[in-house]
């Protein structure tokens, strides 16, 4: 058995998240990329094949970047073809990036020491047709400036609980985060932000609070004080699910918790 690890990138506009669910919708089967890849992984070996992500991303949330690992029986495909030959099989919105095969031991979820997220803004114009899939419109340019002063206040061990989606089964709401930053490309905002996990829903929280608290003129003491809180009740609405991708994996950084 060997254990192949891929890099995956999916346009998350059709699916109802990463992980493949049993409960069904108007009595058709949900539709995951989790779902989707081991469906593909089957017609290949001919037998089921589990897909283990790094992460859930939620329904309407893009990545450039899923990290994937599954064990194979076939001793005899080279690593490199498990690109094509999944490709060709998969629909158009899930494409397999790269494949390498990893030690016995590799976990795509528990191995990893870092996760990233690009958060795309488009704001003082009106985002192309093409683009408006993969940006969050807004009505006003943002200070980009005072985004970055808010933003600032998130780094190093932090208590998330403010920024935690009700319904959160995390056992601890702490999280390290390793930097959060805006900054300006191609006529967008994009925010970036890593850490060694997220809550559910937590950067999308995190985006639309601080968009939010953006609006009206708060600055990075008043946010500093409401991410102390630990009160869900003071963050501001929830960014939508389609300007968020999951960018990238790392799995030799520094392990956390």
């Amino acid at each position: 058995m060997r254990n192949i690890v891929l890099t995956v990138s999916y346009d998350g506009t059709r699916f109802c998240g990463w992980q493949k669910q049993d409960k069904a919708a108007a009595g058709k089967p949900v539709r995951t990329v989790q779902g989707e890849l081991e469906q593909a992984l089957h017609r290949i070996h001919h037998e089921p094949v589990a897909a283990i992500g790094s992460g859930r991303t939620d329904a309407g949330v893009h990545a450039a970047g899923q990290a994937v690992n599954f064990f194979s029986p076939i001793d005899s495909i080279p690593v490199q073809n498990y690109i094509p030959a999944l490709n060709s099989t998969l629909p158009h919105d899930v494409r397999v990036i790269s494949a390498a095969e990893a030690d016995a031991g590799f976990h795509a979820r528990f191995s990893a020491t870092s996760r990233t997220y690009r958060y795309f803004l488009c704001g003082g114009r009106q985002a192309y047709a093409h683009e408006m899939p993969y940006v969050w419109q807004l009505r006003h340019l943002p200070d980009i400036a005072n985004l970055n002063a808010m933003a600032a206040c998130l780094h190093g061990e932090l208590d998330c609980t403010t920024f935690s989606a009700a319904g959160d089964a995390s056992v601890s709401k702490c999280r390290y985060i390793e930097k959060a930053v805006f900054y300006p490309e191609r006529g967008n905002i994009v925010f970036e932000i890593a850490a060694n996990a997220f809550l559910w829903k937590m950067v999308r929280s995190i985006v639309g609070s601080l968009v939010f608290f953006d609006r009206q003129k708060k600055d990075a003491a008043f946010f500093s004080e409401v991410l102390h809180a630990r009160d869900r009740r003071l963050a501001g609405p929830t960014a939508p699910a389609h300007g968020l991708f999951l960018w990238k994996v790392e799995f030799n950084g520094e392990r956390r918790h």
